[in-house]
């Protein structure tokens, strides 16, 4: 019997992809590196003295909690999301190591402005 191998390019295809938004209880789904988008309340923003300028950003939606980490240079270009925004969407790259799950970050929106839309119980 011959067995066709599986096209990595097939596996985890349902997932969903950017600019769709996974949610935080799916995370394990994509493979390491895919490329995936999030979205949840900003609920901890650190940046360690000893991290040479990372920021770490903890997200909240209805099913979990998501880590993502800004580099220097995505901090930058997205500042003013990173450090006012109370709502972000993500997008990045998965990463797993030693049992966490972050998203690396590529891009950075802040749509605070949904949250009166929730709140009104419309999204």
């Amino acid at each position: 019997m011959i067995v066709a191998p599986i096209r990595p390019a097939l596996q985890n295809r349902d997932w969903p992809r950017p600019p769709s938004c996974l949610p935080a209880n799916r995370l394990d789904d994509p493979p390491e590196g895919a490329r995936v988008t999030v979205a949840g309340l900003v609920i901890l923003r650190q940046r360690p003295g000893t991290a040479k300028g990372v920021i770490f950003v903890t997200l909240e939606d209805e099913t979990g909690i998501v880590n993502v980490v800004v580099w220097r240079k995505i901090y930058e270009q997205f500042r003013r999301a990173v450090i006012s925004g109370r709502l972000l969407r993500v997008t990045g790259r998965m990463q797993r190591a030693h049992s966490v799950t972050h998203v690396i970050a590529e891009e950075i929106e802040d749509i605070s402005t949904m949250l009166d839309v929730l709140v009104q119980g419309q999204g």
